[in-house]
């Protein structure tokens, strides 16, 4: 049996900066990722970009997210952080996010194992004692004092027998999932042009603004609406959501909806892979034919996989709710803080329901989010903690989960080094060590 302090399933950019803090303050951390690099949404998902780091001017997620996009900034894959209204969001290239993330885990002493996926746990308990991972070497049983379940979908928490959630409701719908598109050769200048002459189309955008390092455009709702009615677009949604990346005539296209799909069931999650693939070619088609400055585009890169909003959550010792949001709840045991929106796309429709906070506002994710009830050697982070179908559509972006991942990764440390129960960790400690190591802490 392989034995290690910490090991983490999942190197999402939660898990990853979970592994780097656990790694930093002394622990032998294992990460264990299914694909061959880190940075899950943002690599494996092409998720771009990264929001929202702030709330209003105030920036709620610093540490160690931080940290790698001023990695990003000093090599120039990185426009920094650009302000929009509530929220800020922050392009990068894709190729250097896993390079930079993947430096900074081995610089911090990371084992890497690329490759290999959890097959099952063993209990004795109350406890994990023994998680068995299999890859091109076989079935190996390994061994941990610490684990983190980082794998978006609370695989390790399924695994093991912890209640958990999953929809709306009781088992009811999940959001959709999307496969992101990333078009080449888009020339800007032109967008910019139709888009000013064509205010109209954009509804609920405010001010189109050209003069941001890089653009996001959200609408085109008459050429979609011109398109179905012809019998060119089917994808369920009625406007198309572009962001500029990093590089020149780069831009993902957050608009394909594969709707009543299971990311946690297979035969589901593949049949997703090609609904969304269908519905990329056929985005492509019609910005071509309707959106000048696509003309000449193309579309060079789908996925590679198609990234899932929801799924599984934890029953924890507390569940984030909707009116926590809302209310800017600032929790004694807050560990990562979010001003993000509640931002539910529509399952059997065509519209996306936002609830925002107030101008500034954000709220506080409680510790106990993140510890089951009952396992003692068992942390959540990422999208999968302990939160209702409606908070977790807030508190799932990347920066949130970011810093959800560095205080997982205090709590594990703490944990192993004074041999407690995750649950005995104390919130204030948790707290002092996340401050003292640039976390966003009130």
């Amino acid at each position: 049996m392989v034995n290690f302090q910490l090991i983490v399933i999942g190197a999402g950019l939660s898990g990853s900066i979970a592994a780097i803090a656990a790694a930093r303050e002394g622990l032998d951390v294992l990460l264990v990722e299914a694909g061959a690099f880190p940075g899950g949404s943002l690599t494996m998902n092409s998720v771009q970009p990264m929001m929202t780091f702030h709330a209003g001017r105030t920036q709620v997620s610093l540490g160690i997210a931080q940290e790698l996009v001023t990695r990003l900034l000093q090599s120039h894959k990185s426009k920094g952080h650009i302000q929009d209204d509530n929220t800020s969001f922050t392009p990068f290239d894709q190729e250097a996010l896993k390079f930079e993330l993947e430096t900074m885990l081995i610089q911090s002493g990371v084992h890497l194992l690329y490759h290999t996926v959890m097959i099952s746990v063993e209990m004795v308990k109350n406890r994990i004692k023994q998680i068995n991972l299999c890859n091109k070497s076989g079935v190996h049983a390994y061994h941990a004092d610490m684990l983190i379940d980082a794998t978006g979908d609370a695989d390790v928490v399924a695994a093991a027998g912890i209640p958990f959630t999953k929809g709306h409701g009781s088992g009811g719908p999940m959001q959709p999932l999307t496969l992101m598109a990333r078009f080449e050769n888009v020339n800007k200048k032109k967008l910019e042009l139709y888009a000013i002459a064509h205010r109209d189309t954009f509804p609920g955008m405010e001010q189109l603004d050209f003069k941001r390092p890089s653009i996001q455009l959200q609408g085109f709702v008459k050429e979609v609406a011109r398109a179905r009615h012809r019998g060119e677009w089917s994808i369920p949604r009625d406007d198309v959501l572009m962001f500029e990346s990093s590089n020149p005539g780069e831009f993902y296209l957050n608009t394909t909806r594969v709707a009543d799909h299971d990311a946690t069931n297979a035969i589901s999650l593949s049949d997703a892979e090609t609904v969304g693939r269908a519905q990329a070619h056929e985005l492509e088609m019609f910005l071509r034919k309707y959106i000048p400055g696509f003309e000449e585009s193309w579309l060079a890169e789908t996925g590679p996989n198609i990234g899932c909003r929801s799924s599984r959550q934890l029953v924890g010792l507390y569940t984030l709710t909707d009116k926590d949001v809302l209310a800017e709840t600032k929790f004694s045991d807050a560990i990562a803080y979010s001003g993000y929106p509640i931002d539910i796309h529509e399952n059997n429709g065509y519209g996306t329901d936002l609830r925002g906070l107030s101008w500034g506002g954000y709220y506080g994710i409680p510790l106990r989010c993140l510890l089951p009830q009952s396992v003692t050697n068992l942390i959540v982070c990422g999208r999968c903690i302990s939160a209702t179908f409606e908070a977790q559509a807030s508190m799932r972006t990347t920066p949130t989960v970011a810093a959800i991942g560095q205080a997982a990764g205090v709590v594990a440390f703490l944990a192993a080094s004074q041999a407690r129960a995750v649950q005995r960790v104390e919130a204030a400690q948790v707290r002092r060590y996340l401050k003292k190591s640039g976390a966003f802490i009130v």
